[in-house]
């Protein structure tokens, strides 16, 4: 199993540092402000909604020690899935 990443539950994130997270997502990944009508702000309401359905999640790479908004897919490519982190 791969341990480089760990889940960080977005509801742990305060408001604040989720909303940062978020907003950084959007600037790298290119996305156009203009296309909510509501700029930047839009954009982080409707990520939240994809973290909400499960569509993205917040991850903690152990080795560059950065913390980074992932696809749900992307996280698998990881050889994870979710609920790998919580103990059994």
């Amino acid at each position: 199993m791969n341990d480089r990443f760990i889940e960080v539950p977005y509801r742990m994130l305060p408001g604040e540092t989720l909303d940062a997270l978020l907003e950084s997502y959007v600037t790298r990944q290119g996305y156009d402000t203009t296309d909510t009508g509501e700029g930047m702000r839009g954009w982080v309401v409707e990520l939240k909604r994809q973290l909400e359905r499960g569509e993205l999640l917040i991850a903690h790479d152990l080795e560059t020690e950065t913390t980074e908004v992932m696809t749900l897919a992307q996280w698998r490519a990881f050889g994870r899935d979710l609920a790998d982190d919580e103990e059994d």
